[in-house]
């Protein structure tokens, strides 16, 4: 009998498999966790269920659209016929093994793991999965290999992934047209794409000298607001940005609603941005490497060599970061959490904690010695 009262059966070619079963499904049942195979449902569906359901809850589109590459690309493939009730932990393992085998990322095979957690969760609630392999994988994990998996994550660095100061520097000095005030403000808010195509002007207070993050756009140029609340910020600003905002302001005149917009008076492209705005100030102020392309005169062809507007948020991070003898703000990691918009403390740690200086420079270590032995 299951949770429910109602008879189930289930026969095998072995009594030993017969067995095994029993002494497991009769755990399951004390718990309200069993849930027959006939009661269940296969993955691909699961996953049809899981997509309606974000839709209903009003995820973004960007997010739907997410869970349906996932669903289609990597999960349905391999294991979109199998039941959720066998979906083991064994089982789990051996499709983690599977998208490595075709070559997936260690990045997307997290990401596809914590969509397959998430339809399995979304079952759950109805009674159509009895349990959360996946859940169960990750709470059993030991150190070890959650040590090891940290450490397979690359540490942003700078001059590779977080422009330097030099360069920053060299890329403000070139700045100039349309889209210098859209850089500068990126530059020293650090605000995210989404959410710089979103700023009214409503939401600058010059007298104040601070920007209210309040909206942004998604990819798709719809509005809406940050997607938690912590993305809800006040920023400081410096006369610089203050500077060019307000030149921007007199030009544009009345009628303008969002600050950086096309022709249309729609919210500013986030891949025109970059085409248009970030590549080539990047290439004006000589921050370039080599393309790997030769030209018709045989010199090498450059080509920018940070691509990402969110290359600029890391940069803003690092200022916050750094001592002051270093150029930066040295700012607690608190208010470098809260400025970035972060969700929780530990985002901004994991991502930028080891851009934050160690109190055990060669004079503090030497003096502490000292101390200790004399």
């Amino acid at each position: 009998m299951d949770g429910q009262g109602k008879r189930r059966l289930k026969t095998f070619a072995r009594k030993k498999e017969a067995d095994a079963f029993e002494a497991t499904a009769k755990v399951e049942v004390r718990k309200g966790v069993h849930v027959a195979d006939s009661a269940s449902i296969i993955v691909s569906e699961a996953g049809k269920l899981w997509v309606t359901s974000g839709e209903s809850a009003g995820l973004e589109r960007s997010t739907i659209n997410q869970r349906k590459s996932h669903l289609k690309n990597h999960i349905n493939p391999l294991i979109g016929s199998v039941l959720l009730s066998k979906l083991t932990v064994p089982a789990i393992r051996d499709f983690e093994d599977q998208l490595r085998q075709q070559n997936r990322s260690s990045a997307m095979i997290r990401k596809i793991l914590t969509s397959l957690g998430s339809i399995l969760s979304d079952a759950n609630e109805p009674g159509l999965a009895a349990r959360n392999a996946v859940r169960d994988i990750r709470g059993g994990r030991k150190g070890k290999e959650r040590r090891s998996e940290r450490r397979m994550k690359k540490r942003l660095e700078v001059r590779i992934d977080i422009p330097s100061r030099e360069e920053i520097k060299a890329l403000v000095v070139g700045l100039d047209g349309d889209w210098r005030p859209f850089l500068i403000t990126i530059i020293f808010t650090g605000m995210r794409s989404s959410e710089i195509r979103g700023l009214r002007w409503q939401d600058v207070d010059f007298k104040n000298e601070e920007i209210m993050v309040r909206q942004r756009v998604d990819e798709f140029g719809e509005i809406g607001p940050p997607k938690s609340e912590s993305g809800i910020r006040s920023i400081p600003i410096p006369p610089i940005v203050v500077n060019c905002l307000k030149e921007l302001k007199l030009k544009q005149g009345k009628g303008t609603d969002i600050i950086f917009h096309n022709d249309d008076n729609e919210p500013v492209n986030h891949s025109s941005a970059i085409r248009r705005g970030l590549i080539p100030a990047m290439i004006k102020a000589g921050i370039v490497i080599d393309s790997g392309k030769i030209a018709s005169n045989g010199d090498p062809v450059m080509k920018a060599k940070y691509t990402g507007l969110h290359s600029l948020r890391h940069f803003y991070a690092s200022w916050l970061i750094n001592r002051k003898e270093d150029g930066g703000l040295g700012l607690p990691p608190k208010m470098v959490q809260e400025r970035m918009g972060h969700a929780s403390i530990i985002m901004t740690m994991d991502v930028y904690g080891h851009l934050f200086p160690g109190d055990d420079s060669g004079d503090k270590l030497a003096n502490a010695a000292n101390a200790l032995l004399n």
